[in-house]
């Protein structure tokens, strides 16, 4: 029996590497509303929506997608910094996604490793800790400044890896919300669960290659012992 099964049932005990923005905490809108302000400040203005759909791109790589080369060269680092200084007063108003510590809580039982795989900065990644309660159960977790390529470069899943000693290579599905978390798992060679909170079309990230898809980190947890359907 394969070790995911086409409902996302997990067989075998494996390392969940969990994304953490926008897959276990609500907080992609916020970014994305933090990159247009950021943007906006600099004297370059950008329809919204198609911040939103880079949300899962690190910094480093979101600036020249959304405006070329010229204005990574030009303004990139500015941008990033008043990125901070915009999204900072907004994390207050982020909140756990349905059953995001359930699914954490439902992978240990069950025997898994856990890895919370996050690119942000390390305050925000406190944030998210505390907002899960999760330095108890977790196995261990990325920040910002273990990486120096983000999403969807493998770097920060092979990262997580290594926080548990495992190698680039160990037995591992990574849940995420996004096309790139599913390109990274890819890049990485490892397979990809998703939840819809990225705000992606399941079509998208199907063709991306995500293996299953689900409404909310507490959908996944419920059907992680479910039978293969295949």
């Amino acid at each position: 029996m394969p070790w995911v099964g086409r409902c996302g049932r997990i067989t075998e005990a494996r390392i969940a590497v969990l994304d953490v923005d926008g897959t276990l905490v609500d907080s992609n809108y916020q970014h994305a509303l933090a990159w247009y302000r950021a943007f906006r400040s600099l004297g370059e203005t950008y329809p919204i929506w198609r911040i939103h759909r880079l949300i899962g791109m690190g910094g480093d790589q979101l600036v020249g997608a959304l405006g070329g080369d010229e204005i990574e060269e030009r303004i990139g680092d500015q941008a990033r910094e008043r990125w901070v200084q915009e999204v900072d007063p907004m994390m207050a108003e982020t909140a756990l996604l349905p059953g995001a510590r359930d699914l954490i809580v439902a992978l240990k039982e069950r025997g898994h490793r856990v890895v919370l795989a996050s690119s942000g900065k390390p305050h925000h990644v406190e944030r998210a800790l505390d907002l899960l309660d999760a330095r108890a159960i977790a196995d261990d977790w990325t920040t910002g400044d273990d990486v120096g390529a983000t999403k969807p470069a493998p770097d920060l899943l092979q990262v997580a890896l290594k926080k548990i000693g495992e190698p680039a290579d160990a037995p591992s599905v990574v849940v995420g919300d996004s096309v790139y978390d599913v390109e990274a798992a890819k890049n990485a060679g490892m397979p990809a669960l998703v939840v819809r909170s990225g705000g992606f079309g399941d079509d998208e990230l199907r063709d991306a290659g995500a293996l299953a898809i689900y409404d909310t980190p507490g959908d996944l947890a419920e059907a992680l012992d479910e039978t293969d359907l295949s």
